[in-house]
């Protein structure tokens, strides 16, 4: 089974200035006997010095690491959640000097896997000192199954996202089942928000959502970038509080 990607793939589109997204190739994610395709794309954010922040890092394509080389020095390389980590083994061989970052849950779940890869460090409320004078961030807490790292881009005003708001278009696959499971899910776009499966695992504690909705409101974002699906570049404070509407009921 397999969905139209966002073409190019492995190629830098800017966003805005000293930021901008990369798209890669369709994961699967198996779920039961069946697999679920997945479009991957990871951020690129240029830093003080020419230093360059990954978030969600795809699969290191010769040509992506041509651009990147260009464009700076690769010292970040940051797991938003416990399951956007796969490539970062690959990515620690070709840049030994960037330091790798991950957010809550994901050591525990690495012991349990019998993983020995090392991160180096850990995400927290705070920025880092690494990256706070361009970079807020957020751990997004209350879901039983998995706790986000959301950021925000200070001087483009853009928020990034990972699996909490997808956002797909019909268009994008032939499979009656993958409609279906994009309709069921509520992630048609332009309209998506959190998948089904998210929004039941914060059952009892939409409280603890609705509070860190409106602390990230005050950041007051203009554009939304997302891991799966179309980004969100205008009327982000109302497409993020119809997005996470489910927390207030």
């Amino acid at each position: 089974m397999s969905i139209y990607l966002y073409q190019p793939l492995y190629h830098l589109k800017k966003i805005s200035e000293n930021l901008w997204i990369v798209d890669g190739d369709q994961i699967n994610m198996t779920v039961g006997p069946v697999k679920i395709p997945f479009p991957t794309r990871m951020t690129v954010v240029k830093l003080a010095d020419d230093e360059l922040w990954i978030h969600s890092p795809i699969k290191p394509m010769d040509s992506l690491l041509t651009s990147l080389n260009q464009l700076g020095s690769v010292r970040h390389l940051v797991s938003p959640n416990k399951l956007h980590y796969a490539s970062m083994e690959e990515w620690r061989t070709l840049y030994p000097q960037a330091i790798t970052w991950y957010p809550p849950g994901l050591k525990e779940q690495l012991r349990k896997q019998d993983d020995h890869f090392v991160f180096d460090r850990e995400l927290l409320d705070q920025a880092p000192e690494d990256w706070e004078m361009e970079l807020d961030q957020l751990v997004f807490r209350g879901s039983a199954y998995i706790e986000e790292v959301i950021f925000f881009h200070k001087s483009s005003r853009t928020l990034i996202m990972t699996d909490l708001i997808q956002n797909y278009r019909l268009s994008q696959t032939h499979s009656r089942m993958m409609k279906t499971l994009y309709r069921l899910g509520g992630i048609v776009a332009p309209c998506g928000k959190t998948p089904l499966d998210l929004r039941k695992s914060f059952l009892g504690h939409h409280d603890i959502v609705r509070e860190q909705i409106e602390q990230i409101l005050k950041w007051h974002p203009d554009k939304l970038i997302i891991s799966h699906g179309d980004i969100f570049e205008s009327n982000v404070t109302e497409e993020l509080k119809r997005a996470f509407d489910w927390a207030s009921k």
